[in-house]
């Protein structure tokens, strides 16, 4: 699902503003509707094989004989290669005008998805995918660009919003799709189905938008800065996806990917810091509303999605639920987001977007401890409760937060300053992801250790349940086996609730973060971060 937020913040990322179209009238018609449906269709595809992805994990790693954790490589591997190309959409316009590069993002995604699909092994899929995310960078900021350029300036607000509701229908509709392929069908068609449809979206758009292309000019690009980029960020995130498997920093595997991490990353500032066209400009981090901005929605971002993906996984490998329950339970998020997304819109012309980000903290925190009281007897409309209300925090989250962002900025630096705060925030989120189940396992196998402790002979209730299972003609060995079964069951669920709990904690934590913004500029924003979008 998740995904659907990295598309709606996704659009700052610079291409607008950098490939603007030279002066082409609006479009009109019949030849106005069809370019809206295919860029909502290209929109709908990108977002949908995010959100689809979630509640196929468990299918796929069972498929490829990995764990779970080992599976949601598959998200993050997507993350970090999308978070990398994010900051070079705008150079990447300019090079080669906006409606060739769309097009070109549009079919190399279908020939990605096809070639994730065809995947053999987890290895296969995880370089299909890194592939998949790097040419997807450019789809969803371009697609936003040429629906306003398709309307008249007073229908700019119509336009936004069928842009923005191609994005939200994305969540439901993809935990659903891709819970019910997994169990009825095999999990390469939750990315073979992109395939007619980018086909589609790509012709289309390609016929009706050929002509509008924006203008073309060669310009420097930071290679030493972009390798570096590439360098730190695999780095780290290789590191983090195999400590467990690795045990961490008993392995010299895990040493040198942190030593790599570290010095790479390090020259990257020094070198981006003094480069005359720097892949990112750090320089933003100068001004307190961007850097606080910045910190809030990418660490905010790193929690909510950690838990988006952990929540389908402990249904799954530990309640049991097969993958269309899963993906019922994940579909309502996408409900209140959309309704109430455009009255956020209107009250940030009126109210300070700090006390609507901390709404949306608040909301964030009250579901994370809401799915801390579950158990293992929890029934999936509990579950769902959560889910639903979760989508008035989603609404009132990304729009504040960025408008915070990106307030008191000079206009020019609006893009960068975009494309900058999203990567952040993509590779917090990919990071999140994978912090999230490496703790789940990490602490499942503490409270296993714990609940043991008390499954021996000798302790009443251990007896006691050894002998309801001999009535019930269960052999020793028959019995060891259940019991294990329901002391990993009550470890993976305590190991989650603690997950649950801790995000609670940390939602309210970053209330603070916020409120480090200057008031006065955050409330004047609301054009800024608005024409960012």
């Amino acid at each position: 699902m998740a995904d659907e937020e990295r598309q709606a913040t996704g659009s700052g990322s610079g291409a607008p503003a950098a490939g603007t179209p030279a002066a082409h009238p609006p479009l009109q018609g019949r030849a106005r509707a069809m370019g809206t449906i295919a860029l909502s269709a290209a929109v709908f595809m990108n977002v949908l094989d995010s959100s689809i992805a979630n509640v196929s994990i468990p299918t796929i790693a069972g498929d490829l004989g990995v764990s779970a954790t080992q599976g949601t490589w598959v998200i993050t591997s997507f993350a970090v290669a999308n978070a990398i190309t994010v900051p070079l959409t705008g150079w990447l316009t300019q090079r080669f005008g906006q409606v060739r590069l769309f097009v070109a993002s549009v079919l190399l995604f279908v020939l990605t998805s096809w070639l994730c699909g065809f995947s053999w092994s987890l290895e296969s899929l995880v370089a299909s995918r890194v592939l998949q995310g790097a040419v997807a960078g450019p789809m969803i900021p371009l697609s936003q660009s040429l629906m306003l350029g398709s309307y008249p300036r007073e229908k700019a607000g119509m336009a936004l919003a069928l842009w923005s509701m191609t994005i939200l229908v994305g969540p439901v509709a993809g935990p659903l799709l891709g819970g019910w392929i997994s169990d009825n069908y095999t999990w390469p068609w939750i990315f073979y189905i992109n395939v007619p449809v980018g086909l589609l979206a790509g012709w289309a758009a390609w016929r009706i938008y050929k002509e509008r292309d924006s203008a073309r000019s060669r310009l420097p690009i930071d290679k030493m800065g972009l390798a570096l980029l590439v360098l730190w960020v695999g780095a780290l995130q290789l590191m983090l996806d195999k400590g467990k498997e690795l045990d961490w920093f008993a392995s010299g595997q895990i040493v040198v990917l942190a030593v790599v991490a570290v010095v790479a990353c390090v020259f990257f500032v020094i070198w981006e810091l003094t480069a005359e066209h720097p892949v990112v400009d750090l320089a933003l981090f100068k001004y307190r509303n961007f850097t606080a901005g910045v910190i809030t929605i990418s660490v905010g971002y790193g929690v909510f999605f950690g838990t988006v993906v952990l929540l389908p996984l402990w249904m799954q490998n530990t309640l049991g639920y097969t993958a269309t329950d899963a993906g019922i339970a994940s579909a309502p998020v996408g409900i209140l987001a959309i309704i109430i997304s455009p009255i956020v819109g209107k009250l940030l012309a009126r109210h300070d977007p700090r006390l609507i980000a901390t709404f949306a903290f608040l909301v964030f925190s009250l579901i994370s401890f809401m799915r801390a009281d579950f158990s293992t007897e929890v029934d999936i409309g509990t579950i769902m409760l959560p889910t639903f209300i979760q989508g008035a925090a989603m609404a009132t989250f990304f729009i504040p937060l960025t408008t915070v962002t990106l307030s008191g900025l000079d206009p020019r630096r609006i893009p960068a300053a975009a494309g900058l705060s999203n990567f952040v925030r993509l590779v917090f989120g990919a990071f999140g992801t994978s912090i999230t189940t490496t703790l789940w396992e990490s602490r499942a196998n503490l409270h296993h250790a714990h609940l043991a402790e008390a499954a021996r002979p000798g302790e009443p209730a251990f007896d006691a349940l050894v002998a309801g299972l001999r009535q019930k003609g269960l052999d020793g060995g028959q019995g060891a086996m259940l019991i294990d079964r329901l002391i990993n069951q009550q470890a993976f669920t305590l190991s989650a609730l603690d997950i649950f709990y801790a995000s609670g904690i940390l939602f309210l934590v970053m209330i603070a973060l916020i409120w480090v913004a200057r008031p006065s500029a955050a409330k004047g924003a609301g054009a800024g971060a608005a024409g960012a979008h």
